[in-house]
């Protein structure tokens, strides 16, 4: 069984199939979006928040306690001969009977000077995840879509101060969106951001190209995400209209022994979302093998070796 992606559906995916004793290895590339979540609020169990960088490292540890085995590389391409999935890698090749993506996406910041410094710590994507953490500071969203303008009303639920701006691209809302922001008073910035002003890793303003600046204390974006989806459409998985892979309610593909599993499926990105699709794909992983195991009698052969090596019946006294 290999897991392509190191991530947290990755991870979840091979605790689970560790513990059900699958021979399991795990290709990671090492670019899990979780590395730039210096603090996760969201997640299940930690009261104070956890670094995503060490949710990483945790789960790994206890994927390796579970007899998972790890390879550092990244799948280039993959092919289906016989049910066997072939992945070449950039170091070596692998082969599998059967293949979990979880390979996940990748949020595309705004193309704004000093921006990246920020990001995770003053600068964020996702405004479920930490809309909470930016409660009555003001804010900008970055954006010229529908989303952007949702992004905006969504925030005076944590901030009374909430401000859009196109960064000088053409607003693509429609009539709707723009009536909103008329009825609720939210300001809109058209021209470009030249900077943004910061102090380590806390932004201070946004500087126009107009030479006005706004106080600013945390910006969300909406540019949109890169679903990493290419191994699965080389394979022929089928996508929905945004570019997510297709997958039924135990992460199965279009594509008979293929699975994916976190934030390249249509399921909402929240890590602990995407934990719970590993675990899901796993357990179907594992429910699959066990049918086939019984079909073609791989059971029984396993069954045969316990009884002409092991102990199979449990010693006790006879009743009188």
């Amino acid at each position: 069984m290999v897991v392509v992606g190191g991530g947290i559906a990755g991870l979840s995916a091979a605790i689970y199939l560790g513990r059900a004793q699958r021979d399991t290895l795990v290709i990671d590339s090492g670019h899990s979006m979780a590395k730039w979540e210096p603090k996760v609020e969201n997640y299940l169990g930690f009261p104070k928040g956890v670094d995503g960088a060490d949710l990483l490292k945790f789960g790994r540890e206890q994927a390796e306690h579970h007899h998972v085995e790890f390879a550092e590389d990244e799948i280039v391409s993959v092919k289906n001969d016989k049910n066997v999935f072939f992945c070449q890698g950039k170091d070596r090749d692998y082969r599998a009977q059967r293949l979990l993506i979880a390979t996940g996406i990748f949020h595309v910041p705004p193309e704004i000077p000093g921006v990246r410094e920020c990001l995770g710590h003053s600068m964020f994507f996702c405004k479920d995840c930490d809309g909470y953490r930016v409660r009555g500071k003001r804010i900008a969203v970055v954006g010229a879509s529908n989303e952007a303008v949702e992004y905006a009303l969504g925030m005076l639920y944590y901030s009374p101060c909430v401000i859009i701006t196109p960064n000088g691209e053409r607003q693509r809302w429609d009539k709707q969106h723009a009536k909103w922001l008329r009825e609720y008073e939210i300001p809109v910035h058209q021209e470009k951001i030249r900077d943004v002003k910061h102090r380590g890793k806390r932004i201070q303003a946004l500087a126009f190209e107009n030479g006005s600046d706004v106080k600013i204390d945390y910006i969300f974006t909406t540019r949109g995400d890169v679903f990493h989806t290419g191994l699965a459409e080389q394979l022929g998985a089928e996508l929905d209209r945004d570019g997510q892979i297709k997958i039924d309610q135990c992460m199965r593909t279009s594509v008979e022994r293929l699975y994916a599993a976190g934030c390249l499926t249509p399921a909402n990105c929240q890590m602990i979302i995407a934990a719970g699709q590993g675990a899901a794909a796993a357990q179907a992983i594992n429910r699959d093998l066990f049918e086939e195991s019984l079909a073609n009698h791989e059971l029984r052969r396993f069954r045969e070796v316990q009884l002409g090596e092991e102990k199979t019946v449990p010693e006790g006294k006879a009743t009188k």
